[in-house]
């Protein structure tokens, strides 16, 4: 059986200085896990469930070793603190693009004028790729459809959602969260 390249990727053999940022990586990764944990499940105490936490949290990290996904050279800290000033603006224009659509809804003529628009983006991760197509798709409005390298293509419910998702202010912050997650 042959190992799809893909869904198996080699991994590179490390360099003498990598070992230590593959550590850092590593505990950093372990440190967010575990009060991501602690936070959702509020268990500090409990003699069954915290054992299985860290369990939990091993598992993940050897799990993402096996996947050959450790050796990212961004920081799991750096890109929780990026992700806290990109995630309340994200918020604001889902609570706006929410309203815009209930207007839609509630007006009782429906000026509803679908489209599929072209994005070119600037991302240059994966990462950032698929958060810009699913920061369009949270957007009540837009539904992402088609991602490649440096574009996206998305349906937009009328001129206005596609006006304000084109004008790329939310591919320049998703770009400036890349960057600060590097």
């Amino acid at each position: 059986m042959t190992k799809d390249p893909v869904l198996f990727p080699r991994r590179k053999k490390q360099q003498p200085g990598e070992t230590s940022s593959v550590w850092r990586y590593i505990a950093s990764l372990a440190l967010l896990l575990a009060i991501t944990w602690l936070l959702f499940s509020g268990m500090w105490s409990h003699p069954i469930l915290l054992p299985l936490g860290a369990l939990s949290v091993v598992f993940t990290i050897w799990l993402s070793h096996r996947l050959g996904i450790l050796d990212r050279t961004a920081n799991p800290l750096r890109i929780m603190l990026a992700s806290l000033r990109y995630w309340p603006w994200l918020l604001v224009q889902i609570v706006q693009s929410s309203v815009q659509v209930a207007r839609h809804a509630l007006s009782p003529r429906l000026d509803v004028n679908p489209r599929i628009v072209r994005l070119p983006t600037t991302q240059q991760t994966d990462l950032g790729r698929a958060m810009l197509a699913n920061s369009i798709t949270l957007t009540p409005g837009t539904v992402s459809i088609y991602v490649r390298k440096s574009e996206i293509w998305f349906y937009a419910l009328d001129a206005k959602s596609a006006e304000e998702t084109a004008s790329g202010e939310m591919d320049r912050r998703v770009r400036r969260f890349e960057e600060e997650a590097q």
